[in-house]
C-alpha cells in the first residue's frame, strides 16, 4: 500500500476512536485507545510523499488531501505532541469524572487539528478548522468549574466570530479565483482581487483569533489555565498552530503588501512584548505560560507581516515559520505537562523536574546552540534589521516570563513523592524533541550548517539572556515584587464592565417593577422572577448537557457535508 494512504488514515483513526468512545462498552478504555490516535499522523509526517494529491470524492463534497514540506513539519510536531499528551492524559484522567467524554472530544479535536495540515482544498480546510475550533471547547470546560465555564464562554464566542470571519474570507477568495477551491489557486488569486484588503482582513482575523493575535488573544490566557493539563498542552502547542498554518498557506507571501503586512507586523510585535510584560503580573504558572504562547505566536506573525510588507520570498518565510512552530509546539507542550509533573512530586524529584523545565525554557528564550536558538535564527535571517533587532530583544522578555513561570511552580506531592513515569516521560520526550529536532530540519531554512556557530549568532542569543539573569538577580536581591493583574487583560476589563452593567440593569428593573401600580406591579414582578428562573434553568441544562449538544452538532454537520 502506498504511503499516501497514511493521510486519510491519520484522520480516520481518531474519528473512529471518537465514535467508539461513545459506546458504553469502550468508554472505560477510550483514553487508552486515544493515546494511539496520533500514530498514523506521525507516520505520515515521516513517510508520506510530498506534494502528491489524494482526492476522496465521496467525502465532504470531494475532499482532497496533500502533504507539503511545511505541512509535514506542522503535522509531525502536532502528532508527537498529541501522542505525548495522550499518554499523559491516560493516567492524569484516571478516576476522574467524564473521562469517556474527554476522550470523545479529544479525538475529534485531534482529527480537526491534523486535518488542517493535510487539507488541499478550502472546503476540507474549513471543515477541519471548524472541527478543531468547536471540539476544543468541551476540553476547556471539562472540569465544569465556574472558572472553566467562564473561560469556555470567552473562547466559544471568539471562536464563532473567527469561524464567521474565516468563512466569509474564504468565500470571497474562492470567488476571486473563479469558484475553484484549490488552496494554491485561491492564494494566487487573492493578490489580484479587487476585494484584497477586505479578504486579507477577514483571513487575518479568523486565523489570528486561533493563533492569539493581539487584541484577539483574550481567550487564550483564561482558557489554558482553566483546561486540564493535557488539554492545556495541546491547546498551546498544537491547536494555536492551526491559525499560523492558515496564515502561511493563504496569505499571498512573496507579494509586496505594505499596509496589510505592516499592520500584521505591528500587531505581532505588540503581542510579543505586551503579552510577555503582562504575563509577569500573573500568579498562576499556567497563565504565565499562556501569555508566553501569545508572545511567541506574536513573533511568528510579526515575521510574516514584515516579510509580506517587504515582499520577501514565500519559501524562506514559510520554512522559517515552520521551524519556529515545530520547536514551540514541542517546548510549550513539555512546559505545560511539566507543570503537572512538578506539582505531583516533592523534594529532590521536583527539583530535577524543575531543572529539566529550566533547560526547555532557556531553549524557548533562545539559548545558543539549542533548538530554540536555531528557530530564532531562521526566523530573523530573512528580515530587515529593525525586525531582526526586535526578535533578538524579545529573548530578554521571554527569559523573564519563563523564569516567572518556573518560580511559581509549587510541588504539591507528599514528602518523598515523585511524579510517576507516565507524567515525567512525556515531558522528557517533548523536551528532547524541542532541543534536537530543529537541528534535523535545519537544512529547510536554506542557511549554512555553521550559521548557528558564528560569533554574531552566539552573541545575539546569549546577550539578552545574560541581561535577563542580571535583572532576576537584582529583583531577588532587593526583594522586588511585581504587580498583580487579572487574567485575560482586556477580557477582564470587559467582564467587569458587563457585571457592572448587569447590576445596574437589575437595579433599574427592580425599581421599575416596584414603581408600577397594583395589581400590575405584582404581575410584572412575577414575570421578572419567572424569566430569571427560566434563565437559570437554561444555564444548568447547557452546563450539564453541553457535551451531548456539541456531539449532536458535529453529527448534523457531518451528515450535511456527506
Amino acid at each position: 500500500m502506498s504511503a499516501i494512504w497514511l493521510l486519510p488514515l491519520a484522520l480516520a483513526l481518531p474519528l473512529t476512536l471518537a465514535l467508539l468512545s461513545a459506546l458504553p462498552i469502550v468508554r472505560d478504555r477510550s483514553l487508552s485507545l486515544a493515546a494511539a490516535a496520533p500514530l498514523p499522523g506521525l507516520a505520515a509526517a515521516l513517510l508520506a510523499p510530498r506534494g502528491e494529491l489524494l482526492v476522496l470524492p465521496d467525502l465532504v463534497l470531494g475532499a482532497s488531501l496533500a502533504l507539503s514540506e511545511t505541512g509535514a513539519l506542522f503535522l509531525g510536531a502536532a502528532s508527537l505532541l498529541w501522542l505525548a499528551a495522550g499518554l499523559y492524559a491516560r493516567f492524569y484522567m484516571r478516576g476522574k469524572d467524564r473521562a469517556g467524554h474527554f476522550a470523545l472530544f479529544w479525538n475529534l479535536c485531534l482529527a480537526g487539528n491534523l486535518g488542517v495540515f493535510l487539507a488541499a482544498d478550502a472546503v476540507t480546510f474549513y471543515v477541519a478548522f471548524a472541527l478543531v475550533s468547536l471540539m476544543a471547547f468541551p476540553l476547556i470546560i471539562h472540569d465544569r468549574s465556574p472558572k472553566a465555564l467562564k473561560a469556555g464562554l470567552a473562547y466559544i464566542v471568539l471562536a464563532v466570530i473567527g469561524e464567521a470571519a474565516l468563512l466569509a474570507g474564504l468565500m470571497l477568495a474562492a470567488g476571486a479565483a473563479g469558484g475553484v477551491t484549490d488552496i494554491d489557486a485561491i492564494a494566487d488569486a487573492l493578490w489580484l482581487s479587487q476585494d484584497r484588503a477586505l479578504i486579507l482582513a477577514l483571513l487575518i482575523a479568523g486565523f489570528g483569533i486561533k493563533a492569539g493575535l493581539v487584541p484577539l488573544h483574550v481567550w487564550l490566557p483564561v482558557a489554558h489555565p482553566a483546561a486540564p493539563v493535557p488539554a492545556s498542552a495541546v491547546l498551546s502547542g498544537a491547536i494555536v498552530k492551526a491559525g499560523i498554518f492558515g496564515l502561511l498557506i493563504f496569505l499571498p507571501l512573496g507579494e509586496s503588501l505594505t499596509m496589510s503586512g505592516g499592520a500584521l507586523a505591528v500587531l505581532g510585535f505588540a503581542g510579543a512584548f505586551g503579552a510577555a510584560l503582562y504575563g509577569l503580573t500573573q500568579r498562576d504558572p499556567k497563565a504565565v505560560l499562556a501569555y508566553s504562547t501569545v508572545s511567541q505566536m506574536g513573533l511568528i506573525m510579526a515575521a510574516l507581516g514584515a516579510g509580506l510588507a517587504a515582499g520577501l520570498e514565500a519559501g524562506v518565510l514559510t520554512a522559517a515559520a515552520a521551524i519556529y512552530a515545530l520547536h514551540h509546539a514541542l517546548a510549550k507542550g513539555a512546559l505545560f505537562l511539566g507543570v503537572g509533573a512538578v506539582q505531583a512530586g516533592s523534594g529532590a524529584a521536583a527539583l530535577r523536574q524543575r531543572a529539566v523545565l529550566a533547560l526547555i525554557a532557556l531553549s524557548v528564550a533562545g539559548l545558543p546552540l539549542t533548538g530554540g536558538s536555531l528557530a530564532k535564527l531562521a526566523l530573523k535571517a530573512p528580515l530587515d534589521p529593525f525586525s531582526e533587532m526586535l526578535i533578538t530583544a524579545s529573548a530578554f522578555t521571554t527569559a523573564l516570563l519563563l523564569a516567572r513561570a518556573l518560580a511559581l511552580l509549587r510541588p504539591d506531592g507528599a514528602a518523598g513523592a515523585r511524579a510517576p513515569l507516565s507524567r515525567s516521560l512525556p515531558v522528557l520526550v517533548l523536551g528532547a524533541g524541542a532541543l534536537a529536532l530543529p537541528w534535523a530540519v535545519w537544512p529547510q531554512s536554506g542557511l549554512p550548517h555553521g550559521y548557528a556557530w558564528q560569533v554574531q549568532a552566539l552573541v545575539s542569543g546569549a546577550g539578552p539572556l545574560m541581561l535577563a539573569a542580571l535583572v532576576i538577580l537584582a529583583a531577588q536581591r532587593w526583594r522586588l515584587t511585581g504587580l498583580q493583574a487579572p487574567q485575560g487583560d482586556l477580557l477582564a476589563t470587559a467582564w467587569t464592565a458587563l457585571e457592572i452593567s448587569s447590576a445596574l440593569a437589575g437595579a433599574m428593573a427592580k425599581r421599575l417593577a416596584d414603581a408600577l401600580p397594583q395589581p400590575g406591579g405584582r404581575s410584572a414582578r412575577r414575570l421578572m422572577m419567572s424569566a430569571g428562573e427560566m434563565a437559570h434553568r437554561i444555564e444548568r441544562v447547557l452546563a450539564n448537557r453541553l457535551a451531548s449538544l456539541m456531539l449532536l452538532l458535529v453529527l448534523i454537520t457531518a451528515a450535511l457535508a456527506l
